[in-house]
This record gives C-alpha cells, sequence and structure tokens, in this order.
C-alpha cells in the first residue's frame, strides 16, 4: 500500500481580496460627475420647456416624458463611462482563469454601478419626487378647485372660512342682472346659505332637485332675476362646477399616467443601466490585459 503526499495536491488559498476597490471607486466617482453634468444640462434644457406665459410651456405628459427619456441617457452614459474605467483601472491578476476574470470584471461593474447609484441617490430621487408629486399636486388641485367638500375638512381641522372654495360660484350665483339692482337684504346670510347648498352637493356627488328649486327661488329674490331666469343662472353654474371638476380629474389623471410611466421606466434604467456597468467593465479589462499582454510579448 502506497500513500501520496497530500501536501502537495492541497491548493493554496490566496489571502489577497478578488475586490479592487481602488477601480472600483475610481469609476464610481467619474460616473458620478458625469451624471452630475448631464443632469445639470437636462436641467437647464427642461426649464426651456416650462414658460410663465399662457401657451408657451409644453405640456405635463411631454416634460415628464423627455425628463424620462434623459434620465435614461444619464444612466447609459454613466454606467458605461464609469464600468469601462473601473475594468481598465484595476491590476491583472496573475494564474486566474479567462471565465474568472470574465466574471470578476462583471461583479467590479456591478460593485461600481451600486457606489455610484448610491452617491446620487439623493439628487436623483429630488428629481424624480418633483416629476411624481405633479400627480399628488393635481389631486390635490381637484379637492382644492372642484372637490368643494375638501374644505369641510379644513373648517372642521383648523376654523377655516368654509365659504372660501365656493365663493366665485357663490358670487356668480348672486350677482344682479345687468339691468337690476340688487335688492335689499341679508346678503351675508344668502351667501352662507348658498355655500352651504354647494358643499352638501358636492359631498353627494350632485345637488337634489329640491336644493337646485330652493337655490333658484334664493338666487331670484336675491337678484332681482325672473324664476326662469334664476334657474337657468343656477343650472349654467352647476355646469361649470361640474366641467371644473372634470377638467381637474382629467389632469390629475394624466399626471398620475406621467408619473407612474417615469417611475417605471426609471426602474428599467437602472437595471439596464448595471448590466451597461458590467459590460463596459468586462470590455475594459480584457483591453487592460490585451494591452500587457502585448508588452510582455515586445520585451
Amino acid at each position: 500500500m502506497s500513500f501520496s503526499n497530500s501536501s502537495t495536491e492541497m491548493p493554496v488559498e490566496s489571502s489577497k481580496s478578488a475586490v479592487s476597490w481602488g477601480p472600483i471607486l475610481a469609476g464610481a466617482f467619474a460616473a458620478v460627475g458625469i451624471t452630475l453634468i448631464l443632469v445639470t444640462l437636462g436641467s437647464g434644457v427642461g426649464l426651456t420647456m416650462v414658460s410663465p406665459w399662457s401657451g408657451q410651456s409644453s405640456s405635463a405628459a411631454t416634460v415628464g416624458f423627455t425628463a424620462a427619456i434623459w434620465f435614461v441617457v444619464v444612466q447609459w452614459l454613466s454606467s458605461a463611462l464609469g464600468g469601462y474605467l473601473t475594468g481598465r483601472l484595476r491590476t491583472k491578476w496573475a494564474a486566474v482563469h479567462t471565465d474568472e476574470v470574465f466574471f470578476r470584471d462583471t461583479a467590479h461593474g456591478v460593485i461600481m454601478w451600486a457606489v455610484a447609484t448610491l452617491f446620487v441617490a439623493g439628487f436623483l430621487a429630488s428629481s424624480l419626487s418633483s416629476l411624481a408629486g405633479a400627480g399628488a399636486g393635481a389631486v390635490g388641485r381637484v379637492a382644492t378647485t372642484a372637490g368643494i367638500a375638501g374644505s369641510v375638512a379644513a373648517s372642521n381641522a383648523g376654523g377655516a372660512d368654509t365659504n372660501a372654495t365656493t365663493s366665485y360660484f357663490t358670487d356668480a350665483l348672486l350677482r344682479p342682472g345687468a339691468d337690476k339692482q340688487r335688492p335689499a337684504g341679508d346678503d351675508a346670510a344668502a351667501t352662507g346659505e348658498v355655500s352651504r347648498i354647494l358643499l352638501n352637493g358636492a359631498v353627494q356627488g350632485q345637488l337634489p332637485e329640491d336644493d337646485k328649486s330652493y337655490l333658484a327661488t334664493l338666487v331670484a329674490s336675491k337678484t332681482g332675476l325672473s324664476p326662469d331666469e334664476a334657474k337657468a343662472r343656477v343650472d349654467a353654474v352647476l355646469k361649470k362646477i361640474e366641467d371644473a371638476k372634470a377638467a381637474a380629474k382629467a389632469a390629475a389623471d394624466e399626471a398620475r399616467k406621467v408619473a407612474a410611466t417615469t417611475a417605471l421606466i426609471g426602474s428599467l434604467s437602472l437595471l439596464i443601466g448595471a448590466f451597461i456597468a458590467a459590460a463596459a467593465a468586462a470590455f475594459g479589462g480584457s483591453q487592460r490585459d490585451e494591452e500587457e499582454d502585448l508588452l510582455v510579448v515586445r520585451r
């Protein structure tokens, strides 16, 4: 019976880590730098699409879609640059199989991408939050502008004036006719009563017919209009309220779609950015090894 020398067959495990943090951090800093440059450039271009003048500003959908596309471009370019530098700057791994070298390079690219993403997470989160906040702002405008019932909760919580939201429509109802004088009477009481009727209609989703009839009678007595004219005015003002609610809901839905699309595109872009960083690191690493092999051959 013969015994082999097991000490000569025991593989030697290297004590050196396979992770090279120097190239990873260098690539991450480069990716962060190019990200800040491109985001600043995109912000400047985006400001040209917004104008305080009516009719001269791009729609929210256009601005949101353009911002999402630009975010994709920024993510891909910064990932490619950072990944390539990470692979190109690392030292050559001696006595390592080619497949293992490829795996380490791709892993370094993904780690670089993760580090760079963490660095710019706060800045990008602020930009994306402003886009997603458009949806929440539009929903809030529904409650403030057309969803009149929101003022009821506000008045209960903070003692706000319940007439504030309905003041325009109340004034429109109690406005005297063009050739008539406002009859004398307690206008403050009438204004409050009209506001409460409108608030109740907003809570219920529609104005009951008996409230409409009473509102027409009240408008006729306070404006000097005939009953038919008062009823027509009530119908016209209620139509304006419904139109305002529909427009606000449409704007909120459009903003919601833009925010959802932006979030989905952003998530997909981050995943593709990680892949690009890994591929660029593998490409840069292979070029670095090829250059060193050429130098060895020339010597």
